[in-house]
């Protein structure tokens, strides 16, 4: 089973996309923004989220950053 929110690879630019249910729903630059994006989808608890692999899928580098090298 697949997870519900994909967090992909950084933009040549900076920030990864963020697709939930195989929709892209954004550009994060930070977590605040992932979250934001989570929480505008209905999951109110989206901190708590952000570190679950039942829930989030970070594609393409390291959890939790957004810059580009």
């Amino acid at each position: 089973m697949s997870v519900p929110i994909v967090v992909h690879g950084l933009s040549r630019s900076g920030g990864r996309r963020v697709a939930i249910k195989g929709k892209v729903v954004g550009l994060a630059r930070n977590d605040s923004d992932l979250v934001e994006f989570l929480r505008r989808a209905g999951l109110d608890d989206a901190w708590e989220l952000v570190d679950d692999p039942h829930w989030i899928e970070w594609r393409g580098g390291r959890a939790h950053w957004y810059e580009a090298a």
